[in-house]
């Protein structure tokens, strides 16, 4: 079975403080503003991933509530799951994977995230009870026939 194609697993996760403000990083591989998130190991579940995921990246220790959307980076051939948080103790700092780490405004954080990881965040703040479905470029989302 060579021929089977290899994806990735990755999680995000999307916290809001108690102001509505989101948990950004700038990433330090690629400049870009995304949620928290990364890679899931072989031995951890979707959510020790999420939490493992944010504190590594931001210092900040989260709960995690609820999957808010499945995204797939169609060039990459990474899945990623991500999942609205609740934050529940730490200070934002950066690490080694984010050279910067804030607590933005919704509007902000739109405006300073490709539109493939923006939606992300706009994802997480629906609460109509449905888990979207994705796919983009890297930075656009792309249409899909259902």
């Amino acid at each position: 079975m060579t021929d089977t194609p290899l994806h990735s697993v990755s999680v995000a996760g999307v916290a809001f403080d108690d102001e509505g403000r989101v948990l950004l990083i700038k990433r330090r591989d690629n400049g870009q503003w995304q949620a928290p998130g990364g890679v899931l190991e072989l031995d951890e579940t979707f959510e020790q991933g999420v939490i493992r995921e944010v504190l590594e990246e931001t210092g900040v220790r989260v709960e995690v509530c609820t999957l808010t959307g499945v995204y797939k980076n169609l060039k990459l051939g990474v899945v990623a799951l991500v999942y609205r948080c609740r934050p529940l103790d730490g200070d934002a700092a950066v690490s080694t994977e984010s050279e910067q780490v804030a607590w933005v405004d919704l509007d902000q954080a739109l405006k300073l995230m490709a539109p493939a990881f923006a939606v992300r965040i706009l994802d997480a703040t629906a609460r109509n009870g449905q888990t979207p479905t994705r796919a983009h470029d890297g930075t656009n989302l792309v249409l899909t026939t259902e």
